[in-house]
Parts: C-alpha cells; structure tokens; sequence
C-alpha cells in the first residue's frame, strides 16, 4: 500500500469534511478521493462538482461496495456513523470517522468490535481539535508532578453561549434521532480532559432544557429532549475528582474556564490565547507562588490538526493512530451515556457503562 494510490470515497460533505478533511486529504501525496455520497443525489453533485470529484453517489452503500475504494470519511451525523462504519470495515476499508462517534456505547461498542475483528484496516476517530495545541504541555507537566496529586478539575465550557433564544432554528445537535446521547459539545470536551488526567470512575449528573422548544425546517414547533446545560460530577480513575459544567444558555460567560488543582500546584485554562495555542490561554503556578504565571508551550510541543496525514500514514504503516483510537471513543461514549443516565434516574454511574 505504501507505493500505492489510496482512493477515498466520502461519506457525507458537511461542514469538517469541506474544511479539512478534502483539503487534508487532497494535500497527502498518492491520495485522491474519486466518490462521495451526501443526503441526496443532487447534494453529492454538488459537492463532486466543488472539489472536482470524479463519482457522486446517490447513496452511502454505493460508496462503501465500490471496489475501487481503499477508504471510507464518514462526515454524516452520528446517526449514521455505526451502520457506515461497520460496513465499510466488513467490506475492507480503512475508515476516518467523525466524532461524536456513535449515538450511544452499544453502538461505539459494536463499531470497536468490528475494528478488532478486521485488525488490518485502520479505524479512526476525528480527535477534539480544541486542546491540541497545548495537550503535550499540560501533559508534560502533570507527568512530571508539576501539580502532585490531582484534588479537582474544574471546568466551565459555554463557547458560544448566549441568553436563551427559543427563536434559534433547530441544529441537528439538539435532535435525538440524529444526535443520540450526545449532549451539545460535551463529550468531546471530555475527550480532551482524558488527555491530561485519564478517564472517569463515577459518573453523577444534573441537567436543563432552557429553551424547551424550536422550530424545524418544516416551520413546526418541536420539543426539546436534549439538555442546553448541564453539570457533571465524577470521581477520577487517578484520584480526586472533575467537575464539569456545559452550557449553551448562560449570557456574558467566560468561553472556557478550566482549573487543574493539585496538591503541589495549579494549571489554568482559558479563552483569550493567541492563534498558537488554539486561543486558548495557559498559566499556572505552584504551592508558595504568588500568583499564576503565563506558561508558553515549547515549539516542539505545540500540537495542531494532522488527521488527514496521520490516517494516511497509518494505512501505508508509517505511524500508529493516536488521535483518536475507537477505544478512546468507546470510553468518551460510554461516559456520555452515563451522564444520560445519571440525568434520567438521579442515580450515580460507574463506569464502564454499557448503556442507558
């Protein structure tokens, strides 16, 4: 594979896969995409005809059955990403799956299964973008005991908040059939969070559907069954604990506002960081300073977006996937669903959690 061309077929055109994953994959040497599958026929057209695509499919089996494919992106909603995923890696394709990676853990779980029952073709998450910058510097410095021993992570996540506007249309991460139990940008957020301190034990939470109702494409009024905030409480795998707070509905919050207190020191995170750092700001301080320090990442430490290439490079066996595994997945999902279910009982999960 490695001297040989690698032919993508695309399913889905939204958004991420318009704005990296097509430049992305196109800048990759012995790289072309030659068929893509959107909602209709006449969007997949549309989309082959922007991006100069030789194949546009009226549906996403035609993509995954054609032999000529080596590759499946998978840019749909997660409603579709088990089904295409399962497919594709049962019909030998190597696949790049965009987060949030299932519905729920029974189908992340099924997606994972299928991965390891086909161990040559390359299964791979979308990573959450929005710490990449600065992952391998708060790592370094929790690794090396920059703050001793973990008491609490402290996280308040509301970039793009606002008052509540029950006028705002309906986005498909407010639709249950298209979203699942994934609950506006949390699970992703968590992803990251696993990065710096490993993954929850217990799962306890709390949550509110503000604007109870929005309006859909077809003018009608439908209800609200996903959360627009919520807070999350959980005692970590490596002591201590996280509190998490998600809001889509809070007017004049801080975008991100993440503390990282341990026994011997303190990392902060915020909005307000400059391009190179994700704009995202990094300080810190230990037992006996004065007050937090900027901390600067190292040059050789700033991460930034290298899917494309790194899903290329790992079917031509060049480098390991490490940004995102299907097991990374399979642990944010299952966290996801006990947040679900944390918030429908009242009661306190452990994990890992098979399911609501």
């Amino acid at each position: 594979m490695a001297a040989d061309t690698i032919k993508i077929g695309l399913v889905g055109a939204g958004g991420n896969t318009r704005l990296r994953h097509v430049p992305g994959l196109n800048a990759q040497d012995g790289v072309e995409i030659i068929s893509v599958a959107n909602r209709s026929l006449e969007s997949s057209q549309r989309a082959a005809a922007e991006f100069n695509i030789p194949n546009a499919a009226s549906d996403w089996e035609e993509v995954v059955y054609d032999d000529e494919v080596d590759a499946i992106s998978i840019g749909t909603w997660p409603y579709l990403h088990a089904p295409v995923t399962i497919a594709a890696l049962d019909a030998g394709k190597h696949v790049l799956c965009e987060a949030r990676m299932a519905m729920n853990s029974l189908e992340a779980h099924a997606m994972l299964d299928t991965s390891k029952a086909n161990p040559g073709q390359i299964a791979q998450i979308v990573p959450a973008p929005h710490t990449l910058s600065i992952d391998a510097t708060i790592k370094d410095m929790i690794g090396n005991g920059y703050i001793g021993e973990l008491i609490t992570l402290n996280a308040a996540i509301a970039q793009g908040a606002g008052y509540p506007d029950s006028s705002t249309p309906l986005h498909w991460r407010q639709d249950r059939d298209l979203s699942g139990n994934n609950i506006m940008a949390m699970g992703i957020w968590y992803e990251a969070m696993m990065r710096w301190i490993g993954p929850a034990r217990t799962v306890s939470a709390v949550a509110q559907t503000v604007v109870n109702h929005r309006t859909n494409d077809d003018g009608h009024r439908v209800p609200m069954t996903i959360p627009d905030h919520v807070d999350v409480l959980c005692q970590m795998e490596v002591g201590g604990q996280m509190r998490y707070s998600l809001s889509n509905v809070l007017g004049h919050a801080r975008g991100v506002d993440i503390f990282i207190h341990g026994t011997e020191g303190t990392i902060h995170i915020a909005s307000g960081g400059d391009a190179a750092t994700g704009g995202l700001q990094l300080s810190a301080a230990r037992r006996g300073d004065g007050e937090l320090s900027p901390v600067t990442p190292a040059a050789d430490k700033i991460g930034g977006w290298r899917v494309e290439e790194e899903f290329i490079n790992a079917i031509r066996g060049i480098e390991p996937v490490t940004h995102t595994t299907f097991y990374d997945g399979v642990r944010y999902m299952e966290w996801t669903d006990a947040v679900t279910r944390s918030i429908r009982t009242g009661e306190t999960v452990v994990l890992p959690n098979d399911g609501v």
